[in-house]
């Protein structure tokens, strides 16, 4: 007999349908065949599935029986066509008073006992069955709780095989998850760091504000100590809260990298990623046989930090270049082609020498050689990337003791709330949300100089001899500086705290 089950496979952070055909009562080995272009872990689950189907009181087919994964193209991985699986037999050899409803989508990966476990991927799932018309999930319960986000579809925990069997039978009534996004989104939120832990760094503090409010890059240089990362921990604190569209796509990419929400390692709201300095080119842009996100990708709409910047390699700081532009990475294997959003803030951080000497609170231990290397590990094309440089010194004794507690998060979160709002009125009639996105058009509208600002700036760029990249950046920056002080027109201060931000990278690296 012939039964039909529809499930979804992962491609990078989207979904696909996928139909599970089972046929059985064939002629030839009492065997389970699967076919459709199954990675090994799908070859596995005929025995994962026997044991769940044995173990939760119904009998396995005793006659060839195929599994086809359709569409025949396209690579279907991971064990969550588990479940989908096991009710297309039990519905061929007639074991279920009832057909799976063909409004159903289901996924799952299944112990041996029949016990259900979490899967990847389960928002772009939920997803893919609204755009469908799939408007029933039965899925695992940490799983049901990401996918109860989306509103239009009916998620149902499912604990197990017999759990599932019993839905379909309508032996047990089952009333659909209810999303609690706004309590969800609140205690993420709510991580407990505060700006007002940081004493003193009253200019560090102020690029910090002014990357925010315009989602500029920004590197901090400072001897080891001086709060550098101290400082980028609590960034995401000062962010304005995401969206409902912002964070579905930032839990979506999680989804994918199979972070749950039933995870405790769950970043999902403006999230923070710090990966480590020996990460791969592939850990940090994404990839894999199967593309899936990287790095960059798990920080959308979030924070990159990277800590002890000339430690990474050369090339896998390179592969930031275009991504940093582009919001956007294009991962192409010979088994598909994938495009993964990677719209992050940078904030990096390094010491000014190797030794981490600044020669004015710290000697300088290194010779000029060895600072020129550690320098030049980070090239002129990637600084011009990063709008901000800023100086992080080390506080003395003395400030650290007198030093008056810092301005509340809150308090900074509300000028840039506020600043985020203006942008957005601004380009309200283009698809940019913020002065870090601006073209050459909107610059050239939003970002004029009076005359004798722009011989201020062309004479700046000469002397630090700066990039015309580098001169975009300035005009960005300087109007996310206007837009601090609620001023229409970009004036000189604010054009020169923009230049000032710029005048590291070229008199600490040539």
């Amino acid at each position: 007999m012939l039964a039909v089950t529809h499930s979804s496979a992962l491609s990078g952070i989207e979904a696909h349908p996928v139909e599970i055909e089972v046929n059985t009562d064939l002629e030839g080995e009492p065997k389970l065949f699967v076919v459709g272009l199954p990675d090994v872990s799908v070859r596995e689950s005929q025995d994962r599935v026997h044991s769940a189907i044995i173990n939760s009181g119904f009998k396995t087919p005793f006659t060839k029986t195929i599994i086809n994964l359709a569409p025949g193209d396209l690579r279907k991985e991971g064990p969550s066509f588990d479940l989908p699986i096991a009710l297309g037999i039990l519905a061929a050899t007639d074991q279920l008073k009832k057909q799976p409803p063909t409004n159903w989508m289901v996924a799952g990966e299944l112990s041996l006992s029949g016990e259900m476990r979490p899967i990847k991927g389960a928002l772009p799932m939920a997803i893919l069955a609204k755009k469908t018309g799939k408007n029933v999930l039965p899925l695992p319960p940490h799983s049901a709780e990401e996918a109860s986000i989306v509103e239009g579809v009916s998620v149902y925990s499912v604990k197990s095989l017999s759990h599932a069997c019993k839905l379909i039978n309508e032996e047990v009534m089952a009333e659909p998850l209810v999303s609690n996004f706004g309590e969800m989104a609140e205690n993420l939120a709510n991580s407990g760091l505060d700006f007002e832990d940081i004493k003193g760094q009253t200019a560090a503090k102020r690029a910090i504000e002014i990357a925010v409010a315009g989602n500029h890059n920004l590197l901090m240089i400072g001897p080891p100590g001086s709060g550098k990362s101290m400082i980028a921990k609590r960034i995401p604190s000062i962010m304005p809260p995401p969206s409902l569209d912002e964070y579905l796509e930032i839990l979506s990419i999680h989804s994918s990298a199979g972070l749950t929400i039933g995870n405790e390692t769950s970043e999902i709201c403006r999230p923070v990623r710090s990966p480590h300095q020996t990460i791969s080119d592939v850990g940090l842009l994404g990839g894999g046989t199967i593309p899936g996100p990287g790095e960059i990708s798990l920080a959308h709409h979030g924070v990159l930090f990277l800590d002890e910047l000339p430690e990474f390699k050369r090339s896998t700081l390179e592969v930031l270049r275009q991504p940093l532009e582009d919001g956007v990475v294009t991962i192409s294997r010979s088994r598909g082609k994938v495009a993964l959003p990677c719209s992050f803030m940078l904030v990096a951080a390094m010491n000014p020498t190797p030794c981490g000497g600044d020669g004015k609170t710290q000697p300088i231990r290194s010779t000029p050689a060895q600072i020129q290397k550690y320098r030049s590990k980070i090239s002129g094309p990637l600084l011009d990337r990063i709008d901000i440089h800023i100086d992080v010194p080390s506080l003395t004794i003395k400030e650290l003791q007198h030093a008056r507690p810092g301005e509340s998060s809150a308090s900074i979160q509300e000028r840039i709330i506020r600043t985020r709002k203006t942008q957005s009125e601004r380009f309200r009639n283009n698809s940019i949300f913020n002065n870090a996105g601006m073209g050459q058009k909107e610059i050239k509208q939003f970002c004029k100089l009076r005359d004798n600002d722009s011989g201020l700036l062309e004479h700046a760029m000469q002397e630090l001899h700066l990039s015309a990249r580098a001169y975009d950046r300035i005009l960005r920056v300087a109007r996310t500086i206007a837009d601090l002080a609620e001023s229409p027109n970009i004036e000189s201060d604010h054009l020169m705290e923009a230049i000032q931000y710029r005048s590291l990278d070229r008199s600490l690296f040539y």
